[in-house]
């Protein structure tokens, strides 16, 4: 039976361990009040003209100072009674009542030590009176009744946050998952913490893991994998519904990791990399019909103006040449015969003879005249 106790708590994480409960706590201020009325015991047996022994005073320190460290560790009203009657009875034993006003005062410190209650500012204090509830003192410092008041608990009602997990739960489309979660949460009203729940540390993480996979099992993979926002806000709704008459409020759920089985992993990986694919594919198509629509733009401009073909091409043999220095460019005749370099070079080359043959005629006429 402990055996599937202990499994069962095993996936649960944040569950405190279970303490021994205390009637009061005994703090620093508890500490002060006990070195007082110490101090005002000594100076009222030294008015007496009854001063102890400097060994009887140093006994009687001692196991007063070691009676409240054991209150320190246990901080009951029963342990309180039982350590000052073994304190009277062994200082009885040993000494006898030569020092009776310094254990009257060191008693009544010690019971009003265990009495006052420091609070921090980010916590709030249960008391019950005779078993029943009395009051919710906040931040500060208050008198308990001796052996009448309790404290019931130490709340702290800072924002708390508390990690939770669904292990191999399926989704709507029948995918074991395993899901991460934290739930941050803080306590709005102490009393209804401490009466209306037992433990509300393990009814939060208990709740907030039952909620968990009621929603994995409502969605299917996708929707777990690209709505966690949407999931997150579902899951704090139900949760805070159901916390709310705890005087608990879920102020958010988020979503740390999402595991899913390492085959459907690799499937998934591949379809995601098939379609960057198939979209890169679109994109080049698309680039191609907006390259062959301009071209064919230029096509009809060419069409209508053969002379800027004619230049179109010599600028293309031109930047040919220009980035292949010292190479030889091979064009088929048809490319020449196209842009028309033989009729180009003829001009050219007639238009040289022509100014030749006037140099010529010209150095004949200034022959003659001389």
């Amino acid at each position: 039976m402990n055996s599937l106790l202990l499994k069962k708590f095993d996936k649960i994480k944040n569950i405190q361990d279970k303490a021994i409960p205390k009637d009061f706590s005994f703090n620093g201020f508890s500490w002060m009040v006990l070195m007082v009325f110490l101090s005002g015991g000594i100076f009222l047996q030294w008015l007496l003209g009854l001063f102890p022994e400097t060994l009887e005073l140093i006994e009687i320190c001692g196991a007063f100072v070691g009676a409240a460290l054991l209150l320190s560790l246990l901080g009951q009203w029963t342990v309180l009674l039982v350590a000052l009657m073994v304190l009277w009875g062994g200082i009885y034993y040993q000494q006898g009542l030569q020092s009776p006003w310094l254990l009257i005062t060191a008693s009544m410190g010690l019971i009003l030590a265990a009495s006052f209650q420091l609070v921090y500012q980010w916590d709030k204090v249960v008391v019950l009176r005779m078993g029943k509830f009395k009051k919710v003192h906040g931040p500060g410092l208050f008198l308990m009744l001796p052996l009448l008041d309790r404290i019931a608990s130490f709340i702290d009602t800072r924002i708390r946050a508390t990690d939770f997990s669904a292990e191999k739960s399926l989704t709507m489309d029948t995918v074991p998952v395993h899901v991460d979660a934290l739930c941050f949460w803080m306590i709005w009203d102490a009393q209804k913490a401490i009466l209306e729940v037992e433990n509300y540390i393990e009814a939060v993480t208990l709740s907030a893991q039952t909620a968990l996979r009621d929603s994995i099992g409502h969605h299917d993979l996708h929707t777990l994998l690209s709505d966690r926002r949407e999931l997150s806000l579902e899951i704090q709704k139900v949760l805070d519904g159901k916390t709310n008459s705890w005087g608990i409020s879920i102020l958010s759920v988020e979503f740390t990791e999402i595991i899913i089985p390492q085959e459907l992993e690799d499937a998934m990986s591949k379809q995601a990399q098939a379609e960057r694919e198939r979209k890169s594919r679109v994109i080049l198509s698309q680039a191609e019909v907006e390259v062959a629509r301009e071209f064919k733009k230029a096509a009809d401009i060419y069409r209508d103006d053969p002379t800027a073909l004619q230049i179109r091409s010599m600028n293309m043999v031109y930047d040919g040449l220009k980035q292949k220095k010292g190479s030889l460019m091979v064009l088929p005749s048809s490319a020449l015969d196209q842009m028309n370099l033989g009729t180009v070079m003829g001009m050219q080359a007639q238009k040289e003879i022509k100014e030749m043959e006037e140099k010529i005629r010209e150095t004949e006429i200034e022959g003659g005249n001389k």
